[in-house]
């Protein structure tokens, strides 16, 4: 069944999704767009090597996939033959690479201030 204007239900979701992770994101409190920033080195260590869980190597996957897709000179819908179209792949693509942004740092943020702080004790 189609939604308003031929866009499904999944897409739908998928912006309601979003929407809510960037009003979520400009609360009091939230972190910043530095301290997002700052995270994702801390967040890639942890997901490659294990210690941080929560983000799988699939999704890691996808996150890389999308941001070649808008880096690269190669498109799926060129822009030089279907203009408006050929830009709506690459905003589709931006606006979910936003979302799992948003998402993404904003959990391991929360994980990362749930973890015990360890501290070493002076070598005598």
């Amino acid at each position: 069944m189609q939604d308003v204007a031929g866009i499904g239900p999944r897409r739908i979701a998928a912006f309601t999704a979003l929407w809510r992770a960037v009003t979520r994101s400009r609360r009091p409190g939230s972190p910043g767009m530095a301290e997002r920033l700052s995270a994702v080195p801390r967040m890639l260590g942890g997901a490659l090597t294990g210690r941080y869980p929560s983000l799988s190597r699939g999704r890691l996957g996808l996150i890389l996939l999308a941001l070649a897709y808008l880096v690269s000179p190669v498109d799926l819908l060129p822009e030089a033959f279907i203009p408006l179209i050929g830009l709506a792949d690459d905003g589709v693509v931006a606006l979910w690479l936003g979302g799992a942004f948003i998402a993404e740092t904003e959990r391991f943020l929360a994980w990362e201030k749930q973890q015990p702080v360890v501290v070493n004790a002076p070598s005598a």
